[in-house]
């Protein structure tokens, strides 16, 4: 892989992974989801407007590990690009009785696959879910995850996007109505520290304050739990349990090296 403290100049990049790179709950202005990783190719397309910069995004939401392996990381060998963001695992954290050491390992092992036909890799952690009603109980097993990948990260020479320290995201704002996906200012901050985790120079500070608001009253907040929890909690158990996926029938929105 290159030495990021030379300038880092890709051509081509993919990403993979699920809804968190797909990009959902921020809409884009061709009517798809647009998401950080888009952004990110954005930034690096923005450096160098005099060259052809290509991008593919093959993410998809509800994607497991063994799915983005399987349907994901084979398009690596054939387009062989110069940037791979590798952001997958959460999905089967969420799971019931998973275990986020055997996760790490079969992680470890696509990481393995994505390094002989890529030049540079970046994997992002898990956010850290202490605010996040439901999701605080899987905390222990997020860093338990988080602690392996960056162990392979440093054992493979990875750029990491520390999530769990990107202390903005912990703003209600950060998210959309389902609390499970970033909104548009959410995916801005995370592309910028994806930018950063590169060694880009970028502008904008993921940590950058918030606007003052008022805090919500303990009945507001009461009041807005029990109408997430019927409008968005209920139907992902409720798929969950029925073993569907939101990301039946869908396919990847950008599947080929195009130019951006």
């Amino acid at each position: 892989m290159p030495d990021l403290l030379e300038p880092f100049d890709p051509t081509s990049y993919v990403a993979l992974g699920d809804s968190f790179t797909e990009g959902l709950n921020d809409p884009g202005p061709d009517g798809r989801f647009a998401g950080w990783a888009d952004r990110l190719a954005g930034m690096l397309a923005a450096g160098h407007p005099d060259r052809e910069f290509r991008y593919a995004n093959l993410a998809v939401r509800g994607r497991l590990l063994d799915q983005v392996v399987a349907e994901q990381v084979p398009e690596v060998r054939r387009i062989r690009p110069d940037l791979v963001t590798f952001c997958a695992g959460g999905n089967d954290i969420l799971r019931p009785g998973s275990d986020p050491d055997e996760v790490a390992e079969r992680f470890e092992a696509a990481v393995v696959e994505l390094l002989a036909h890529a030049g540079t890799v970046l994997v992002c952690t898990g956010f850290d879910t202490r605010t996040v009603p439901v999701l605080r109980h899987l905390r222990g097993k997020i860093a338990t995850y988080n602690g392996h990948l960056r162990a392979v990260a440093d054992r493979h020479g990875l750029q990491v996007a520390d999530l769990w320290s990107l202390r903005s995201v912990h703003d209600r704002r950060a998210w959309s109505d389902d609390r499970l996906h970033l909104s548009p200012e959410g995916h801005q901050r995370v592309a910028l520290l994806a930018a950063r985790a590169l060694g880009l120079p970028v502008e904008g500070d993921p940590e950058a304050p918030w606007p003052q608001r008022p805090e919500p009253s303990p009945a507001e907040q009461r009041r807005e739990n029990l109408q997430w929890a019927r409008a968005h909690l209920i139907p992902w158990v409720g798929r969950r349990l029925r073993g569907e996926s939101s990301g039946d029938h869908v396919e990847a929105k950008r599947p080929d090296l195009l130019p951006l």
